[in-house]
């Protein structure tokens, strides 16, 4: 037994694939498969069912896969104190990001961060919530940005700032401030299912099923919102953040909520046992030296829930 087959076992239980676990961990299939049989003999038990497609784990592999991932956690910390003792910065960094957060926050800082850390190279992934926690779980990420609380015992949140939400729209409101119920929730447009953003837009509107029109669409982005509620004379809600990237026509339909502003919590999210921890350290810091300071607000501001059901 070695670490190389705990590798594969976990890349194929990731993946319930041999093909995508073999491109994982850059070996050919055949390998792989062999070197799985050659651990099932000997540990004297099956890993995975191989009858069922796509592959799953046996009720042993599952206890055996838990296993295999806290000592490859622990085998990472060996790696890790070894390479604290040297000055630099350096390896993989896998983190991911949510789609309504990745296009507003990684230009923000992440020429600086290659730039003051050449020798790490950091791996993206942007997904939704739910599909980043399950990633964060199978070991694939090393950290995550998300909004936050996410009620998971086994993952630690480490809040970095809070962003509010506004209005856009092109409609004359005759006020400076809006309240909820200004909204008309028939020229509102929605993120698909699986958002937590659409969630929080949801309980913030106390939207329900209400809603009349002659045409539902529910995009998978903020830009093609904006897009529609600028063709559509229509509205949606945006984060805060967004609002860097609006031209001056566009900034003149933006409009805020009365106070308290309904804001939402943004969090760095690592595994409870952390590994690579000067690597994510580096990681907050340069975020929070580029946020821009009229964007962070205090957390005492009403922070919107998310509902796990449908915001994910």
């Amino acid at each position: 037994m070695n670490l190389q087959q705990l590798e594969y076992i976990v890349a194929l239980d990731a993946h319930r694939h041999f093909a995508k676990a073999a491109e994982q961990c850059f070996v050919t299939q055949p390998t792989l498969s062999m070197m799985i049989g050659k651990l099932e003999e000997e540990v004297g038990v099956k890993i995975f069912d191989r009858s069922r497609q796509p592959v799953v784990p046996t009720l042993a592999g599952v206890a055996l896969i838990a296993q295999a991932r806290a000592i490859l956690r622990e085998a990472e910390r060996f790696k890790e104190i070894g390479l604290e003792q040297e000055s630099s910065l350096k390896g993989d960094l896998r983190i991911g990001i949510i789609p309504t957060l990745s296009p507003y926050l990684l230009p923000l800082f992440l020429q600086s961060f290659m730039e003051n850390y050449p020798e790490i190279r950091l791996r993206i992934s942007e997904r939704t919530t739910s599909v980043l926690i399950e990633d964060m779980h199978k070991g694939l990420l090393d950290a995550a940005i998300l909004v936050t609380p996410l009620n998971d015992a086994t993952l630690r949140e480490d809040p970095l700032f809070y962003e509010a939400f506004v209005v856009y729209s092109g409609q004359d409101y005759h006020k400076e401030y809006l309240l909820p119920e200004d909204i008309d929730l028939n020229r509102l447009w929605l993120l698909e299912e699986g958002h937590c953003f659409r969630s929080q837009i949801m309980n913030i509107c106390e939207l329900r099923q209400q809603r009349h029109r002659s045409v539902e669409y529910e995009a998978g982005s903020l830009e093609t919102l904006k897009q529609l509620a600028d063709a559509q004379n229509g509205i949606t809600i945006l984060p805060e953040l967004a609002t860097d990237y609006l031209t001056a026509s566009q900034l003149k339909k933006v409009k805020r909520f009365v106070a308290p502003e309904p804001v939402r919590e943004v969090s760095l999210v690592t595994h409870r046992y952390l590994v690579k921890q000067r690597l994510v350290e580096a990681l907050k810091s340069e975020i929070l030296a580029h946020l821009p300071a009229d964007k962070v607000r205090d957390k005492s501001i009403r922070r919107v829930p998310i509902d796990r059901k449908t915001g994910k």
